[in-house]
């Protein structure tokens, strides 16, 4: 089953000059380019690849993995800025696009910014966003108290750090309760001290 903007795993169909064709399901047969394609493959073997749009809106697979999938949050690069809007380096040879309305503040080439990768509803392409605050904190928390969990630190606030927890919600570190020091960037593991009422974490 095809995934866009997330790892699959495909069938491989056939072999032509340009690479492997997979079986892409309702999508047809998504291309693997020839500089992915290893010499011990053959058809019928199944590849966990990530598939995504090239640079002419066409659906192509890749078995590089990038820095952020679709429902993720990452900080990542700016490597230029176009009529489209900032153009962020996410470990694949298409850059990724933050469009000019998604970007909470206007992004700058060699500035690193907190993205969350999402799938455009109008166009159907994979974007990214820095206004990450709409798409956390849709759904309760499934952990509890106590509860390990993964952390990204997003930024500072008046009481402690901004942390994106699972990729999902928001949860403050307050300064007097943190026992390493933390960065703007950093993923750590963390726990659950509290859920209150409103459910900020």
């Amino acid at each position: 089953m095809v995934r866009i903007g997330k790892t699959s795993t495909l069938e491989i169909v056939k072999f032509t000059e340009s690479g492997a064709y997979l079986d892409g399901g309702p999508y047809g047969e998504i291309l693997l380019p020839k500089r992915y394609v290893q010499e011990q493959h053959t058809a019928g073997d199944e590849l966990e690849v990530f598939v995504y749009f090239d640079s002419e809106d066409r659906l192509v697979a890749t078995t590089e993995q990038p820095l952020a999938r679709v429902g993720e949050c990452a900080f990542l690069e700016v490597v230029d800025v176009a009529a489209p809007g900032a153009f962020l380096d996410w470990g694949l040879q298409k850059n990724l696009l933050v469009p000019y309305r998604e970007q909470a503040v206007r992004m700058e080439v060699g500035k690193r910014y907190l993205v969350r990768v999402y799938v455009d509803e109008r166009s159907g392409r994979i974007a990214a966003s820095s206004r990450i605050d709409r798409f956390l904190n849709q759904d309760p928390l499934a952990e509890k108290p106590g509860d390990e969990v993964d952390l990204l630190i997003a930024r500072k606030t008046e009481l402690g750090w901004m942390a994106v927890i699972h990729h999902t919600h928001s949860g403050i570190l307050y300064f007097n309760e943190l026992f390493q020091p933390v960065a703007i960037g950093d993923c750590c593991k963390g726990y659950i001290r509290k859920i209150r009422s409103d459910g900020k974490i």
